[in-house]
Order: structure tokens, then sequence, then C-alpha cells
């Protein structure tokens, strides 16, 4: 046993706590889609789409995604486009990324079984140590710990931890303990337990102490601190970007663009847009699109303000209807040859939209769009 984990164990009473904990998730779990069966590859994909993402979220994108990518081969044999697309609103699009990536790998290497083991496991794309203990401990019952912060703060709480849960010696030292608390051939359901502790009872804010089932045996609610518990460190203001896009129309085409193949939002569609600092946003994405495409637009109407919010930043998007000063005329085919734009960007027909993956703050705009023409 780890030392430091041995040192929070010493006097805790851990068969009870276990028996508690089992006793109360057995009676109360959630019903939910993925814990129909113990399939890995399904297991998985709830992982991936739970981390950062409430359960209540996930669900409808969870049934959509499974629906078209049944099993581990279907998304593995899958266009990446195809994928982003039915990930389109979740966010953190690098998840879905990776996610494909690493089944096509499992695909070849592994034959299509997901690996029962932390070591090929762990070498799976966007598979760090908390999704490989989820899918170990849930799917094959391995003794393996899944800390996520749910976790990390019923862990916290229960031993009086007052560490940053932030650091990575914190976390390691929870994994620690948590690997030593599982009972032998419990860990799918203690694991599960943990997490939906977390969810439902030990809240961030506000715990529901009272009707916790471990409350007697928490050193946190016997000291009374509860409410102090985890300790993290404040994270820094999200920056403000302000940008300004452009929604070029020609007719029933509009210009649309990619995103580059790596960084945020990576391949994803949106409206032409760039950052802005005066106080002329509309000269400014005319001033863009000329200098960028060599196409002259005028400003038609301004659009409402779109605020998106990221973990690290905040965009503020100024939206502008704009119009070719000379229409292109003839085909969408024509129109494309006749112009010189960059590879990635597009004239597509106002009503193909929705066959492209936009990040939300683009969906609203594609609304917008639609509602208006």
């Amino acid at each position: 046993m780890d030392q430091a984990a041995e040192k929070y164990l010493a006097a805790f009473p851990v068969d009870r706590f276990q028996k508690q904990l089992l006793y109360w998730f057995e009676r109360n779990m959630r019903q939910l889609p993925w814990r129909e069966d113990r399939d890995p590859y399904k297991i998985w994909v709830s992982e991936v789409m739970l981390q950062q993402t409430q359960v209540d979220t996930v669900i409808p994108y969870y049934k959509r995604f499974m629906e078209r990518f049944p099993t581990l081969e279907a998304l593995a044999e899958a266009d990446e486009e195809e994928v982003l697309k039915h990930w389109e609103g979740l966010g953190y699009y690098s998840r879905a990324r990776n996610l494909h990536q690493a089944v096509k790998e499992v695909k070849e290497r592994y034959g299509g079984q997901v690996p029962e083991n932390r070591e090929d496991i762990s070498t799976l794309k966007g598979v760090g140590p908390y999704t490989a203990g989820a899918i170990l401990s849930i799917a094959y019952g391995q003794r393996e710990p899944a800390v996520d912060g749910n976790v990390l703060r019923v862990i916290s709480r229960l031993l009086y931890i007052e560490e940053d849960i932030q650091k990575v010696k914190t976390r390691r030292l929870v994994e620690a303990i948590v690997q030593c608390l599982i009972p032998e051939g419990r860990a799918s359901y203690f694991n599960q337990g943990l997490m939906e502790l977390g969810a439902l009872v030990c809240t961030p804010k506000s715990p529901h102490c009272l009707t916790c089932p471990v409350h007697e045996v928490c050193l946190a609610y016997q000291q009374g601190v509860q409410s102090q518990l985890p300790v993290k460190a404040k994270k820094k203001k999200p920056k403000t970007v302000k940008l300004v896009a452009g929604v070029l129309t020609d007719g029933e085409q509009v210009l649309i663009r990619q995103r580059p193949n790596s960084g945020l939002l990576a391949k994803l569609y949106e409206f032409p847009n760039v950052e802005w600092y005066g106080h002329e946003p509309a000269e400014t994405i005319s001033r863009y699109l000329f200098e960028t495409y060599g196409l002259r637009a005028e400003t038609v109407e301004e659009w409402p303000l779109v605020q998106h919010t990221f973990t690290h930043l905040i965009w503020e998007i100024r939206v502008y209807r704009l119009q070719l000063a000379e229409p292109l005329g003839g085909t969408l085919k024509s129109a494309q040859n006749r112009l010189s734009l960059a590879s990635e960007t597009r004239w597509e027909r106002i009503g193909n939209l929705d066959r492209y993956p936009f990040p939300v703050s683009h969906q609203k705009i594609k609304k917008e769009l639609r509602q208006r023409l």
C-alpha cells in the first residue's frame, strides 16, 4: 500500500464504508443508457462524453451517437467529418477526434477488442488515467481507480484531505486511496458508486450530508468542514476575445470555411471571422474579406451579439450580414471556380449547411441566418 494512502486509511473503517456505499448505490443508481450492459466500447464513449459535460446534457448526444455508431468497428470506419457532426454541440471536440483515432487503433492493433490492461489501454490517444480506470473497472471489473472530479471531492471530504486537488500529487494520492478501498470483485459498482455519490449527494456546494449513506464515517462531516473541502486553487479569469464575423451571401449561397487541422475547434466549420480592436467592426470584417479572399462586400445589417465561454477564454462575436458588391452570378460550381479562395473556404448553399459540423457559437449564427433568410 502507498505510504501516504496508508496514513489516511490507518484508522478508517474501510469495511463499513464499502458496505454502506454499495448498499446505497445498488438501490439508488440512475438508469443511464450506458449502464444497460458492460460493453467496453459503450462505456468508453460515455466516459469521454462525460468529461467536462453533465449527465443530463450527454444522454441525448450519447443515444444519437450510438444509433449511428453502434459498434467500435462502425466508428472506426466512419469519416472524421461525420463523427464531428454527430458530436456537434457537445464541445471540446478534441475528445471526438481522439476517440475516433483511438478506436481505429484498437481495430487495427487489437482486432476490435478494447484492451483489458492499463499498460495497453493507456497508450490509446486521449485515454488518460481516469478513462482507463473507468473502462477497466466498469467493463472488466478490475480493481483499478477511476478518479474524476466527483471522486476527488468525495475522498477529500471523507478522509479530510487538505491538499489542493488540482495538483498531480493530490490526484495520485486519491488514486492510491481508492485502489485500496475497492473491494475484491466489486470494482464496477464501487467506482460507479463513488461517482454517483459525488454527483447526487456530495455535491460541490451545499452537500446533502444528512441523507448521505456514509456521513457517519466522513471526517469532514464530523469536523463540520465539509463545505470547505476540497481545497482548490482559484482559476485565472477567462480572457475575453472580441471577434467580428461576416455572413457573406450571394443569392442562396453563403461563404464558410473550415478551421485548421489543430488547435481550438480543429476542423470545424465557421463563418469568416477575425479579431478586432478598434471601433469599426463592420469595416474590419469587410476589409478582412477583401484582403483574404479578394471579395468586395458591403454591410447589410448587424445581427445580435454572440457570446461563448470556453474554459480559458470568452468569445464576444459581433455579427454582420454582408453581400457582395458585385454578385457572382451563375451556378454554385462556376461561382466557386471564379474565386481564388483558400482551400479550406467554400461557397455553400444555405440549405446544405446542416451537412457540416459547426461549433456552438457559429451554430447560433447559422440559426439566425435561417430565421432571417
